[in-house]
């Protein structure tokens, strides 16, 4: 049997600095720069990769804790430095915090016992998205013929 590893977006161009990322299934998502002259709040794709990371690895946990008890409050903060040096711009000091709640009694106390090996686990081996961007993979840019 073999196994489809290949994942994939489509991002357009709808405007100056604005752009959607279809994926396979006809999920949307909507970005753009930072610079919006109209004030935009949408997010930019330095945002979108820390969402990506905490997004990735909030899944992870989740998965592992949930099994035991529903969380009362579960929330992800993914910060970091946005820097430009030799190696051009690029994101450093990023930092995922989680802030999980589970109710009293002896499923959340399981939870809350296994909440930092869940994250631990997902950081160490289960997130691919901060496994690719801890670990680094080349990125090949090209230009399709016209």
């Amino acid at each position: 049997m073999t196994e489809n590893t290949l994942r994939s977006v489509t991002v357009e161009r709808t405007g100056t600095g604005h752009f959607t990322a279809t994926n396979p299934r006809g999920g949307t998502i909507s970005f753009g720069t930072s610079s919006d002259p109209h004030g935009g709040t949408g997010f930019t794709p330095v945002e979108l990769l820390l969402a990506a990371i905490g997004g990735c690895t909030a899944a992870d946990v989740d998965v592992a804790t949930a099994r035991h008890a529903e969380p009362t409050g579960f929330t992800v903060s993914v910060t970091g430095d946005k820097i430009s040096d030799e190696f051009g711009n690029r994101m450093t000091d990023l930092v995922v915090t989680f802030s999980v709640t589970f109710p009293d009694g002896e499923l959340g106390d399981r939870a809350r016992a296994i909440l930092p090996r869940a994250v631990k686990t997902s950081h160490d081996r289960l997130c691919t998205v901060s496994r690719t961007v801890e670990i680094g993979t080349p990125v090949t840019a090209t230009v399709a013929d016209a």
